[in-house]
């Protein structure tokens, strides 16, 4: 198993270095004349969108001392900084499934990394509209938007370009560089050197020992040599943004082009991506304007703007942009041009299932404050997970955590569970170390961010109340944001109420056994969660538990049976898990999978049942027979089976 998982993470690094040596070399003079193109004025702007994946602010232009980013600063001092930009959600395609329809991923059901959920007919990726009112749209490469749709794009693949539209015809154009992602920093000296650090001159390679780590981090040297890769990496990356904007210079298209750079999320990096503290939120974001648009521009050249942005607020920025209506089902707000809205309050972010590992947090943060909402208070803030669990730094890591060596604020990220509320002071706790939901000198500011939370996750219709496999289920045959508008579908209130229990301790207990008989199967379903976060003190309702091995959700099943296994009754509970592993639907075998996996060894006897079942979702060759589900239905049982075997 381990060789399968590292040939997708040489893939994704073998894909970073191909893209990244296509942006680095560029074309010549005499390719570009070959192109063809003969520009002539226009009234819109060409629109040029540059990410990069798993990349906090880790820039000179953002003032960090460390940070080698000269193109990026050329391009910011032209520009516009946005300090207080913020992704939707910290991992790649519930960002990215936002960032292409303007609807927040936790509306669309699209909340899950790697799950296909098409959005309604009526909302049409935002390139759509732009093709519609005459733009040539081109993206390369990356999509991972957990749909397929392949109209979206006039181009969309390694060799998609502006270049490629007709003549003066103006253009939106995505180039995404993966240079950056996690996948990148893993690995021996020797490949890192050969694939991106000989490619940095000796000027621009990071000393580890120069370094400073955050306080959550140990100092160790594979620590340190990682961040020193990661300084690589973002230089790296750099080199490529300056490429691509030579690029647009040879071309004469500098003066009729406005420029967006940003991140999907934050660093690839333990308690950085997959959180939903700044450090996985926080991303970079440099709009440059040209002079013949200069009304359009927030400021003037190398400013610095304040204004809480989100990923959500970029679709219909370009659309404005552009001169084309923004639909009424976009949730952001544009942040420059002509149809500029007022600066929010609030950003949201959201954090679900990655690969295997289910989780629900949401938060809220304004200037000052960030309110995080634990709805799994009982799993650590970094569960097991096999292909993360696979990086040198999170091996380097758990092993110094296992060593008993961690202090201070470098602890909380290793214990067994996490608080339900967690409230912080980014202005005077940039880290996000001192938790201050028990301050009483903040109490207003946590009462207030918790109603806008509680607001926000029922005004947008936030869908991941419901498991992933319900959610499916409801959903027959229609889509999971149009059923959440259904009342008799989705009450959506009593169904908030319902999480809002787990971790509510002990006093809790008379409504959690309530809840468990409730008529709606997500009440049930949080019910029995609130049951699991009480561990020990579960033991009075164990036999409402074993009644709820027999219930319509699969969800709830398994829930309860996990309870049950841990409490030493398990021969009922596990013929509940390994029966769920025979459904035909993958999203209710992945949870019956990740249920025994956590289990570890009081899953052994499900071991022959665990192996028929990750053989059937893997293809002889030993691919799996598709790269979301089916893939983390085997990492699940390969790991579970990997613990009763020890």
């Amino acid at each position: 198993m381990k060789d399968r998982i590292q040939t997708r993470r040489n893939f994704l690094r073998t894909a970073g270095l191909c893209a990244a040596g296509a942006a680095l070399s560029g074309c010549t003079p005499s390719e570009r004349a070959a192109t063809g193109v003969a520009e002539t004025p226009q009234a819109k702007p060409n629109i040029l969108w540059i990410t990069c994946e798993d990349t906090s602010p880790y820039l000179g232009c953002y003032g960090d001392p460390h940070a080698l980013t000269p193109n990026l600063d050329n391009l910011a001092s032209d520009g516009t900084i946005y300090t207080q930009a913020f992704a939707t959600a910290p991992v790649c395609s519930p960002v990215r499934s936002c960032l292409i329809t303007g609807v927040y991923a936790t509306s669309l059901g699209s909340q899950h990394l790697r799950s296909t959920v098409p959005p309604p007919a009526s909302i049409r990726p935002f390139p759509k509209l732009l093709r519609a009112a005459g733009y040539y749209c081109s993206n390369n490469e990356k999509e991972d938007y957990n749909f397929k749709n392949a109209t979206i794009w006039d181009e969309s693949s390694g060799a998609a370009h502006w270049r490629n539209r007709r003549p003066g015809q103006p253009f939106f154009s995505v180039f995404n560089f993966v240079s950056t992602h996690q996948g990148q920093i893993n690995g021996s000296d020797d490949e890192f050197i050969e694939k991106y650090r000989s490619k940095l001159a000796p000027e621009e390679r990071h000393d580890p020992d120069a370094l400073v780590l955050p306080p959550y981090y140990p100092d160790t040297p594979l620590v340190r040599n990682i961040w020193a890769r990661y300084y690589d990496l973002i230089t790296f990356m750099d080199k490529q943004v300056g490429n691509l904007l030579a690029q647009l210079d040879a071309d004469g298209l500098a003066d009729s082009t406005i420029v967006f750079f940003f991140a999907d999320h934050g660093l690839g990096l333990p308690r950085f991506k997959r959180t939903l503290y700044d450090s996985g939120l926080h991303v970079p974001l440099i709009v440059r304007v040209p002079a013949r648009y200069r009304s359009l521009a927030p400021a003037s050249r190398g400013g610095r703007i304040d204004r809480l942005v989100s990923t959500i607020d970029l679709p219909p920025t370009v659309l404005t942009l552009a001169g084309v209506p923004v639909p009424d089902h976009m949730q952001g707000r544009p942040f420059l041009g002509p149809q500029m809205a007022p600066p929010r309050e609030y950003i949201y972010g959201a954090s679900s299932r990655v690969d295997e590992a289910y989780e629900m947090s949401r938060c809220v943060r304004d200037k000052r404050y960030k309110y995080i909402r634990n709805f799994m208070p009982h799993l650590p803030y970094i569960q097991p997970s096999t292909f993360c669990d696979q990086a040198e730094i999170m091996q380097e890591l758990r092993r110094v955590a296992a060593s008993g060596s961690l202090t201070g604020a470098q602890k909380p990220l290793w214990e067994p569970s996490k608080p339900v509320e967690e409230l912080y002071d980014t202005q005077a706790d940039p880290h996000e170390t001192e938790n201050l939901v028990d301050a009483p000198a903040h109490r207003d500011a946590l009462n207030r961010l918790r109603r806008e939370l509680r607001d926000w996750m029922l005004r947008t219709k936030d869908v991941g109340l419901l498991p992933e496999a319900e959610m499916h289920i409801r959903a027959t045959g229609s889509t999971p944001c149009e059923m959440a508008r259904d009342s008799r579908a989705y009450p959506q209130d009593r169904i908030l109420a319902a999480a809002m229990r787990v971790g509510a301790g002990p006093q809790a207990m008379p409504a959690l056994r309530q809840n468990l008989t409730d008529s709606d199967s997500a009440v049930r379903y949080w019910a029995a969660l609130g049951l699991d976060a009480l561990g020990i003190e579960a033991a009075p309702a164990l036999d409402v538990l074993e009644k709820a091995l027999d219930d319509a959700s699969p969800n709830v099943r398994f829930v309860a049976a996990g309870v049950l296994c841990r409490f030493g009754r398990r021969e009922q509970a596990l013929a509940v898990l390994t029966a769920g592993l025979n459904d035909s639907r993958e999203t209710v075998v992945l949870h019956a999978a990740r249920t025994l996996q956590l289990l570890g060894d009081r899953a052994r006897p499900a071991v022959e049942s665990m192996e028929r079942t990750r053989r059937r979702y893997m293809n002889p060759d030993g691919s799996f027979k598709n790269n979301d589900h089916a893939m983390f239905i085997a990492w699940a049982l390969t790991n579970a089976m990997d613990h009763c075997q020890r």
